[in-house]
């Protein structure tokens, strides 16, 4: 497996991952919307995507967006998205590529990372916990959903 940080010349190999996990949350298959936002979060710095890639096939990837912890005053990262093809699941590549994001945010000076998953992605849960991530179980998390284009 050969892990490495994602260029804009990595987007053809990238976007049908991303527009595959983007179908796996239900919703419809946009490469170009896809392409898009990737190559803004790319150009832009908003984002750090790592890549792993199988047999010279891209795998999938992780997806990191910085934040902050004001009470703690420190840098934070976010981990939004993380998927595996299912044609390599089971191999190790989201223990990778989670091990991968977190060696990322060690060597960025943060003081932790975050992440939501759905209720009953309980494969991933599992995964998480066993990497020694805590559910929050002190705080509520809202989301205001705005208009978008």
């Amino acid at each position: 497996m050969d892990l490495s940080l994602a260029l804009p010349a990595d987007l053809p190999q990238l976007v049908p991952l991303f527009d595959a996990y983007r179908q796996f949350y239900r919703q419809p298959s946009d490469p170009a919307r896809a392409e898009r936002f990737l190559r803004e979060r790319l150009e832009r710095g908003e984002s750090v995507i790592f890549l792993a890639r199988q047999e010279g096939e891209c795998a999938g990837f992780v997806q990191l967006y910085p934040s902050f912890w004001s009470v703690a005053a420190c840098r934070s990262w976010i981990l939004n998205d993380l998927y595996v093809a299912p044609r390599w699941r089971g191999q190790g590549l989201g223990r990778a590529l989670l091990e991968r994001a977190r060696a990322h945010a060690e060597a960025t000076g943060a003081g932790g990372m975050s992440l939501a998953t759905e209720r009953d992605n309980h494969t991933a849960q599992r995964l998480y916990e066993a990497l020694g991530w805590i559910r929050d179980e002190e705080f509520f998390h809202y989301e205001l959903e705005l208009h978008r284009p």
